[in-house]
């Protein structure tokens, strides 16, 4: 297995968040939309660059409130239809500071628990603000999104 290129220490960056959700879609479903659908229910169409292997740098861009918020990382860990860890960053965000994003895929009866873990906040506010965000854009955007592939 691939080693990453060095993860972010978040030693100094405590506060995490963890979000679970039932998606009613084998994993591979879910986890293609992570990767190759990502454009279909989280950036904007048109304005992402992802290859999910380990190391490979990302770039997509998603618009809210009409402002661009560019979000940029790399693949620390590859494992298909089960597990996906990257770092996340963005200036509106993150306000900068690289954080690391886990998506965890089990199957559960005919659909998908989706554990997702965003860890190295700075402060419990941009914590809270993700994890409000997080479930929010699972339950309105991915899991439609799963429906209409």
């Amino acid at each position: 297995m691939t080693e990453p290129i060095s993860p972010p220490d978040l030693s100094s960056r405590p506060y995490d968040l963890v979000v679970e959700c039932h998606v009613p879609a084998p994993p591979s479903a879910v986890y293609h939309l992570w990767t190759d659908r990502f454009d279909r229910w989280f950036a904007e169409p048109g304005a992402m660059v992802l290859t999910p292997d380990v190391n490979a740098p990302y770039f997509f861009e998603t618009v809210h409130n009409g402002q661009r918020h560019p979000h940029y990382g790399r693949f620390l860990r590859v494992e298909p239809d089960r597990y996906l860890e990257l770092t996340w960053l963005n200036e509106a965000g993150t306000r900068g500071h690289e954080t690391v994003l886990s998506v965890a895929l089990a199957p559960d009866g005919n659909g998908t628990v989706l554990r997702l873990t965003h860890r190295g906040f700075a402060d419990a506010r941009t914590r809270d603000e993700h994890e409000a965000a997080w479930r929010k854009l699972l339950a309105e955007r991915l899991v439609p999104a799963v429906r209409d592939q």
